[in-house]
């Protein structure tokens, strides 16, 4: 397959682009990427020094936006590109909070060009990786299932609903085959420092508070971020035009249960944990019922959270001149404006 990935220079789109290749040694993956703050080409500086050469390269990285139509349709004919997954988001729910604009222009008009240069090249497949944020927020109990109502309360989770729905819309009307993935909080190796997991990891190592919202007691369904990523493929390689399919890790877990099993792992005190004001329109609880999936697709996660988590915790901790490289002034700024008010 020739394969067209966009954002496969952030967290998931890394981690995707590493499995593809090694399972698949006949494809080829184009990343396209526009490398904003939380897009790291170094990320897969070893994939593309070992298979950029050559007249057919296997993997060919592009700095370019996913908005820009000229450059998407150039890309799709000059490679003979098949199919499409589109990781390319903004994806921080703090930062549409500050500012909404980012999230609409990529998160929506650049998905609906994608959609577009799919339909005009006519791709074979399109798959768009979306969120669970897209249902809203459960209650104590139940799960979310694809046909439930999209519900979003974020600028963040509302534009990734938008885009899901402009997928439909490409699907009814111009039959072009999408497929939407919806996953539950992902974790693992090379997630921007924004995110709990690796944000506590920091702040725990240096012995500064860790700021928890609320009284962390919302709740959040985790997935080993390879996990994700093979559903991802499963639904690509798999899934029927014009269905959604739901991945999760079955790992629900407050924040302040996920805090505490860090400054475990890391052998620090609980003292560190701060509570902070709660975001605007804190989703309460999430939880993804994946049995759809699991039915048409075989998926299953294969890590549990405790595994995952160590892991995770490990990969920071040897990693180090990763994260320095990623923790610009501009990241510190935010992280300072947004968590400076204590509860």
């Amino acid at each position: 397959m020739r394969l067209l990935v966009t954002g496969g220079c952030g967290f998931i789109g890394t981690n995707f682009i590493q499995g593809i290749l090694a399972a698949h040694p006949d494809w080829t993956v184009v990343n396209l990427d526009k490398l904003t703050y939380a897009g790291n080409r170094h990320n897969l500086a070893a994939l593309e020094a070992a298979h950029s050469g050559g007249l057919d390269p296997r993997y060919v990285f592009v700095h370019g936006d996913i908005a820009d139509r000229d450059l998407v349709l150039a890309l799709l004919e000059e490679h003979r590109l098949e199919a499409l997954v589109n990781f390319a988001a903004e994806s921080h729910v703090d930062r549409s909070i500050n500012d909404p604009a980012p999230f609409l222009n990529t998160n929506v008009l650049g998905a609906q060009n994608l959609l577009e240069c799919a339909r005009m090249r006519r791709l074979k497949r399109f798959v768009q990786v979306s969120t669970d944020e897209v249902y809203g927020s459960l209650g104590p109990s139940g799960a979310f299932t694809e046909d439930l109502p999209l519900l979003p309360n974020s600028p963040y989770s509302a534009s990734k609903a938008s885009a899901d729905l402009i997928c439909r819309a490409y699907r009814e009307t111009y039959g072009l085959p999408v497929i939407v993935t919806r996953c539950s909080n992902n974790y693992g190796p090379y997630q921007f420092p924004e995110k709990l997991i690796p944000l506590m990891f920091l702040k725990a190592q240096a012995g500064e508070p860790l700021p928890v919202y609320g009284q962390g007691l919302n709740v959040r369904d985790w997935i080993w971020v390879e996990d994700h990523c093979r559903g991802v493929e499963l639904a690509l390689l798999r899934g029927a035009p014009g269905e959604i399919y739901n991945f999760g890790g079955a790992s629900e877990r407050t924040n302040l249960e996920v805090v505490r099993a860090i400054l475990r792992h890391l052998g620090r005190p609980e003292s560190l944990i701060s509570f902070v004001t709660d975001r605007p329109g804190h989703d309460l609880r999430y939880a993804m019922d994946f049995s759809k999936a699991a039915r048409e697709l075989d998926f299953a996660p294969s890590l549990d959270f405790e595994a995952g988590l160590a892991r995770t915790l490990d990969w920071y901790r040897d990693n180090g001149p990763w994260l320095d490289s990623v923790q610009s002034g501009a990241y510190r700024r935010f992280m300072d404006q947004w968590y400076g008010e204590r509860a």
